[in-house]
């Protein structure tokens, strides 16, 4: 159990690192100024925690809900989901890492259900980047060789 958490943890790492370039790259082109993920999770966390307000506490959270929290969930749902393909399962999982964000996340941050006080475009865009990361994700974690002999018969 502990070798596939670990291969969660590195695999959610790569996926975070993964995202972290599209948003930084939406960022510089402009796309979505007022979605940043990385304020949200500073606010949220000096309104909690009492946290410093700056970007290195939003990276840190971001880096660390990315591999830890998502990357340890991934590993232990991994035979649970749907699919045999590992990229599949990584989609699916980002799909459900993505409503928790819109139904929790967001309007803990200000910005509503579904992220809809910043615009109609905010649920799609976060959308594709959690795609993003779940389609890392599941491809790093099945290539880290996440199948495992139950019955004779590997399991993806």
């Amino acid at each position: 159990m502990t070798n596939r958490i670990v291969k969660g943890v590195f695999a959610g790492f790569i996926g975070t690192l993964a995202l972290s370039a599209l948003m930084i790259l939406k960022a510089a082109m402009g796309l979505m100024p007022q979605m940043n993920a990385i304020k949200m999770l500073t606010v949220i966390a000096h309104g909690m925690l009492g946290t410093p307000l700056t970007p290195v506490v939003g990276w840190l959270l971001h880096f660390m809900i990315g591999s830890l929290v998502w990357g340890v969930s991934f590993s232990l749902l991994f035979e649970r989901l749907p699919s045999q393909a590992p990229i599949l399962k990584g989609l699916i999982f980002g799909t459900a890492a993505w409503v928790l964000m819109m139904i929790v996340v967001m309007p803990m941050a200000g910005a509503g259900l579904f992220g809809l006080y910043l615009g109609l475009g905010t649920p799609i865009a976060t959308l594709v980047l959690h795609w993003a990361y779940g389609a890392v994700l599941g491809g790093v974690y099945g290539r880290l060789g996440a199948t495992r002999l139950v019955t004779g018969h590997p399991h993806a």
